[in-house]
């Protein structure tokens, strides 16, 4: 059969589930018309480097290096167990594809793999999983043992290989093409060899009209335009299109012509519209004028054009992404990194959706937000989500969601959850948030209730002075409010940190270890892991460096990629030094390790003394405020009434009547006692919204006094009506 596009995701990304773009892309192509086929090339080279000829192959080339003096004891032993290597393998991906689960029993005791230099991380397993926990404990063993191995490609075999990216140097800050260039004139690689052979097999089976290459990440380029030279080697009738996360913020300045030699086409930001004028451009319907921001080659030099005439899809118009064509069933689940939340990016496969394009904040000043697909900012409605959500599930079979928004709005989370709820879907979800103040106590359970199982979120340096450099809007006391809402609720937190932002001290960083260290004390942060800020040339701050106190010291651009760019900060710390140490505490401390140890000892050079207090995020935490119900809140009913019973008693000759409530939430039974005509009138609310109706707070303010009752608020919030948060009542 033919197809009009062809989507391929080039080596590496993730093992554990496809990156959404080309099933974004699909999805918008079914709602036109156009036939189109997708790939996820990674997966499948991968599996082909791990299976029987594959291994064969890695350890022969290894082996003819053994002249070379320079090589470990280690590989030798390898090399010498390549037997046990490559029978192992196979299991071992059956095993991480889900497809195998008794294996783990023998993969997490000794005996059944061969150690590598790897497993000398494994060293307190028992600590860190458990007598129990056998198939991560076996997930993490069989991780280590893919990675001895792709150790041992990547020195001995193949330099560029990487599990989750491929010849990354070469893509990372390329401001001159010269050195991609030259490596793409030199003979294929083992792993490209493996890369074209399954190239050529999808050319030949759906002969498209257009190659679209979705490159997401410098770990991704070099494949693509390996895949893209081959074609233009063996098919040159099928145009070649470059687009995606690289190109967005990489190639927007792009004049190096030499790239047009391998690609006909680099597409930046929504890839809707662009993707659609070129499959007309292919069926000759359409010129290059027409093009949607669009480089091409007019035979001299690199031209980009953008038909105005031409307007986007908003994303309600744009389809359900559609995962058809993968592979899903044969994706690995590995746990590489003993931290919970990385564990979730990629252990098992997630559907990945988004709520909205773009940030509705829109504001940090570390971040691209001067780039379409962070300004421009189009949410979807709930009701449209959950119908994506239902579609996908029904096509995958995965009730699983990665909502890969960059900040999902608090509003539409509520929203959704609502809807997740009334439609009694059974779903698992997390995604990215800002700590903001509107997640509420009741709205994090509520989010529970929906199946929300963790949010990750950006505290970054801890330091309110430094937030409000980076535009934040949110404080550390307000970070930390939030962070125990979403714990009570049994909602995993993660913590984005960043160290080095422009003139952060030495005693800033420091300071801000000591909040992080208390707040994983509190209980209110499972998880964190620290990353060196990065001036990009798109953010705030690289585009006025001036204005942070720091200097661009970038070389001269000569025409290729331009995103990361050097800078000096006169006024800060040395940054790179800390790097190290905070990771190492990071990683004990997630661990419930060295929590008393002194902050110095982290690091192998002189630090100050924190100036933080050692209650301060307790008493941030006992001195937040109680909540305040307002008239448009909402209430939600996630409980059953399980009965009630009319209980009378005298005492000096008066009687009265109460009635005790029995109320089933997702913790077990809560009871509850109210006088008899407040508890009957209770019921009936409850009623109602097990019947889906809905209700305000000023709504039932009104029920309330129209039943004859007095003083509602007096009522509302008094000890016996609190029992009704256990059970599953909330205002959001």
């Amino acid at each position: 059969m033919s197809v009009q596009v062809l989507l391929v995701t080039p080596p590496f990304t993730q093992l554990n589930t496809p990156y959404p773009a080309t099933s974004y892309l699909k999805g918008f192509l079914n709602t036109r018309g156009i036939t189109s086929f997708q790939a996820d090339l990674g997966i499948e080279v991968f599996l082909e480097v791990f299976s029987r000829n594959g291994l064969k192959a890695v350890f022969d080339i290894a082996q003819g290096k053994t002249n070379d003096a320079s090589m470990p004891t280690e590989v030798r032993r390898m090399l010498i167990l390549r037997d046990t290597y490559i029978a192992v393998a196979g299991p071992v991906v059956r095993f991480l594809q889900g497809k195998d689960p008794t294996l783990a029993h023998r993969i997490a005791a000794d005996g059944f793999l061969p150690h590598g230099l790897r497993f000398a991380q494994t060293a307190d397993m028992e600590g860190v999983f458990g007598k129990m926990g056998i198939q991560d404990k076996a997930k993490y063993r069989a991780t280590m043992f893919l990675e001895d191995v792709n150790d041992l490609i990547r020195d001995w075999v193949d330099p560029y290989f990487g599990f989750t990216r491929y010849a990354e140097k070469l893509g990372r800050s390329a401001g001159c093409f010269d050195e991609l260039y030259s490596a793409l004139q030199s003979e294929l690689t083992f792993t490209d060899n493996l890369l074209v052979a399954n190239l050529q097999r999808k050319m030949d089976a759906y002969r498209p009209q257009l190659l679209a290459l979705s490159v997401p990440f410098p770990g991704n380029l070099y494949a693509a335009l390996r895949c893209a030279q081959w074609v233009k080697a063996h098919a040159p009738a099928t145009k070649v299109a470059l687009g995606g996360g690289f190109a967005n913020t990489e190639l927007r300045s792009l004049s190096d012509n030499r790239l047009f030699e391998i690609v006909d086409f680099v597409c930046l930001d929504d890839g809707e519209a662009p993707l659609e004028t070129l499959v007309h451009l292919c069926n000759g319907s359409r010129t290059v004028a027409d093009l949607k921001r669009t480089f091409y080659t007019d035979g001299q030099n690199a031209v980009y054009t953008d038909n105005a005439a031409c307007g986007d899809y908003r994303p309600a118009d744009a389809g359900t992404p559609d995962y058809s064509d993968l592979l899903l069933n044969d994706y690995v689940s590995a746990i590489e990194v003993v931290n919970p939340m990385h564990s979730l990016w990629s252990d098992g496969r997630w559907n990945k959706l988004t709520m909205a394009h773009g940030c509705y904040w829109a504001k940090c000043t570390f971040c691209d937000i001067s780039l379409d697909y962070i300004k421009t900012y189009s949410p979807l409605t709930a009701t449209a989500i959950c119908d994506r959500m239902e579609q996908v599930m029904a096509q995958t079979g995965n009730t699983g969601f990665h909502f890969v928004d960059e900040a999902a709005p608090p509003a539409l989370m509520k929203a959704v959850a609502i809807e997740i709820l009334r439609r009694e879907m059974v779903v698992s979800w997390w995604t990215n948030i800002r700590f903001e103040k509107s997640f509420t106590r009741d709205l994090c359970m509520l989010l529970k209730a929906s199946g929300c199982i963790a949010v990750s979120g950006g505290l970054e340096v801890a330091s309110d002075r430094l937030l409000a450099l980076i535009n934040k809007g949110v404080t550390v006391a307000q970070v930390a409010a939030v962070n125990k809402h979403f714990t009570e609720a049994g909602i995993m937190v993660h913590a984005y940190l960043m160290y080095g932002f422009p003139t952060q001290t030495d005693q800033e960083t420091i300071d801000a270890l000591e909040v992080v260290r208390q707040m994983v004390q509190e209980g209110i942060m499972q998880s964190g892991y620290w990353h060196l800020f990065t001036m990009t040339a798109h953010s705030p701050v690289g585009l006025a460096p001036e204005q942070f106190k720091v200097a661009d010291e970038t070389p001269a651009f000569e025409g290729f990629a331009r995103n990361d760019l050097l800078h000096n900060d006169p006024a800060g710390a040395d940054h790179a030094a800390y790097g190290e140490g905070l990771r190492k505490a990071m990683f004990n401390y997630m661990h419930g390790n060295c929590l008393d140890f002194p902050l110095h000892k982290w690091f192998d050079f002189k630090t100050p003394k924190t100036t933080i207090p050692r209650d301060y995020v307790a008493t941030l935490l006992r001195t937040e405020g109680l909540p305040v119900l307002g008239d448009h809140m909402r209430v939600v009913w996630t409980g059953r009434v399980g009965g009630a019973e009319v209980v009378t008693k005298s005492k000096g000759g008066n009687t009265w009547s109460s009635l005790v409530l029995n109320l089933i939430g997702e913790a077990g039974m809560t009871t509850i006692r109210v006088d008899k005509d407040k508890g009957e009138w209770l019921i009936g609310v409850l009623r109602d919204l097990e019947a889906g109706k809905t209700y305000t707070i000023k709504g039932l303010r009104e029920s309330f006094e129209a039943a004859g009752l007095d003083d509602f608020e007096l009522f509302w919030e008094n000890k016996p009506i609190n029992g009704l948060w256990k059970a599953g009542l909330v205002c959001v």
